[in-house]
């Protein structure tokens, strides 16, 4: 008897199987907050183009962790979020179908344990399947001291400022005076030092510890993520010879995949995964060929990424990205 082949694929949790960015909506629950996350936001990817030694993209997560504290939110606020985030229409179908198609699935997401393993058990995932950002919230709160809360409150007033959110010189220059001279050495500094978002480099890290416990190599995965987060994951399996696929990308990503999904349910991405395990990535491009249609029409849209202009699927993506991910989708 043959045995079946071994087939792994994981996903990013915000974008592909939720559309709600959890840590826009934790900042969102103090006043202000939303538009101080978009200014940090910014400034994270200021620094992961800029290739500052040992940042990583996803490090926002690290960035906001005084806000957190000076708020005093906390587990019960992340997990509330958690268990309200609305999923991708069709993510927990689609999970259940790989399953039941020999998939080992897995997850990989920049987000707070807390929130991803809430999550991911709503998605019936398997949380040792399951690679996110330890983030010990109550150990780290108790480093907040009462000049701690003065620096952040008048940073928090600056980023609210108009000028500051237009403008990425004053900006930086705000956020690097901040980070990495008034916090350095701090024990507030070395709490949001020891926050280490799994992004970047770090999640090509995680899914080589995954391809190790499941025996099979990065050029027969599947991977699944949409931002500048999963930049670093979409290209090491893309150029492995895998299959890094992009759903509702924004540029960051799309850049970096093999090929590119966009459409309002995650099921969409079945057909794909039944061409590329019959033909490989020649199946792959042959049914991306295939189902070739006009920009304004519905979806699912399918576009081969890997060497090519993508600025067709760029426009297509971002139609659908704001209309699944709403106010999360300008992030990065």
């Amino acid at each position: 008897m043959t045995q079946e082949p071994t087939r792994c694929i994981a996903f990013d949790m915000e974008g592909p199987l939720t559309s709600q960015d959890a840590a826009f909506e934790l900042m969102g629950l103090v006043p202000g907050g939303h538009e101080v996350f978009r200014a940090i936001s910014r400034y994270d990817d200021i620094l992961a183009l800029a290739g500052r030694p040992d940042y990583e993209p996803g490090d926002t997560l690290a960035l906001i962790v005084p806000f957190l504290f000076y708020h005093r939110l906390s587990v019960f606020h992340i997990e509330r979020l958690a268990e309200s985030a609305p999923l991708v229409k069709g993510a927990a179908e689609t999970i259940v179908q790989l399953a039941g198609e020999g998939y080992q699935v897995f997850c990989i997401t920049t987000t707070y344990e807390q929130y991803a393993q809430r999550l991911a058990r709503r998605l019936g995932l398997a949380e040792e399947r399951l690679a996110c950002t330890s983030f010990p919230l109550g150990e780290l709160a108790g480093r907040l001291t009462q000049d701690d809360i003065g620096a952040v409150a008048r940073v928090e007033l600056a980023l609210r400022q108009r000028d500051v959110q237009e403008d990425d010189a004053r900006l930086q220059a705000l956020l690097d005076a901040f980070y990495w001279e008034e916090l350095l050495g701090t024990p507030l500094g070395e709490g949001v030092a020891s926050v280490k978002p799994i992004g970047g480099k770090r999640k090509v890290e995680a899914l080589a510890k995954f391809a190790m416990s499941a025996q099979l190599e990065t050029s027969r995965w599947v991977v699944v993520g949409d931002s500048i987060t999963d930049n670093a994951m979409l290209t090491t399996v893309r150029d492995a010879g895998g299959l890094a696929v992009v759903f509702n990308g924004n540029q960051y990503a799309l850049e970096c995949g093999t090929v590119g999904v966009a459409a309002m349910a995650l099921i969409d991405l079945l057909p794909l995964l039944k061409t590329w395990e019959d033909g490989c990535l020649e199946g792959a491009r042959d049914f991306v060929s295939r189902s070739a249609k006009g920009a304004d029409a519905p979806g699912p849209h399918y576009h081969w990424l890997a060497g090519v202009d993508i600025a067709e699927a760029l426009a297509v993506h971002a139609r659908f990205r704001r209309l699944v991910r709403e106010a999360a989708a300008e992030l990065g």
